[in-house]
């Protein structure tokens, strides 16, 4: 079984990273395959809506001069595909939303490639807007067909500076009980 996590921040080793590793080492405790795919910071192309994926139908986007074909492979080859971010501006970074459209609309040209695979977003947040972007994260998911794990709270962790989100004790609880929650549904399903 594996598990990828793409963070949207552009702080390879910021709060979000941060949130993310909490769930990836509950993960690994159960024997589960994880890797980091840094998405943040990136140059990705936002959706053109050419529809050429559903012409295609290779499970790539015609746009081919950016990761995103790479994180859907990797997306495809997953059991478990956590979408993390940051907030700005109560949204997550434009580079998250760009492989969320591009890789929402090859899923769907391909007859639901992520179709009952395990979603779960991870959003860092300073004070407000988490919830638009836990929102939005998972609107990708339920319209992909995935199946989401809950935790103790929204998967949500609050810190400004880096590293301030490991002060939010809350926050690393709720990682920490959606990492215990993806593995136990992932070895549910007989990923």
């Amino acid at each position: 079984m594996k598990v990828v996590a793409f963070n949207g921040s552009p702080r390879k080793e910021g709060n979000t990273a941060a949130l993310i590793k909490h769930v990836l080492a509950e993960l690994e405790k159960e024997g589960i395959e994880t890797e980091i795919v840094q998405v943040g910071g990136k140059s990705i192309h936002g959706c053109i809506a050419c529809w050429k994926c559903h012409e295609s139908k290779d499970k790539k986007c015609v746009l081919d001069n950016d990761i995103v074909n790479e994180c859907i492979e990797k997306m495809i080859e997953a059991d478990g595909i956590i979408l993390a971010s940051p907030t700005y501006f109560a949204d997550l970074t434009p580079e998250l939303k760009a492989l969320i459209d591009r890789a929402g609309f090859v899923s769907g040209a391909n007859d639901g490639l992520l179709r009952r695979k395990v979603g779960a977003a991870v959003v860092a947040v300073r004070r407000a807007g988490s919830i638009h972007v836990f929102d939005s994260i998972n609107h990708f998911f339920t319209i992909s067909q995935m199946i989401i794990p809950g935790s103790s709270y929204w998967n949500i962790g609050m810190g400004l500076a880096e590293g301030d989100v490991e002060k939010d004790e809350e926050g690393i609880r709720t990682m920490q009980v959606l990492g215990q929650n993806m593995a136990w549904l992932l070895k549910k399903l007989g990923a």
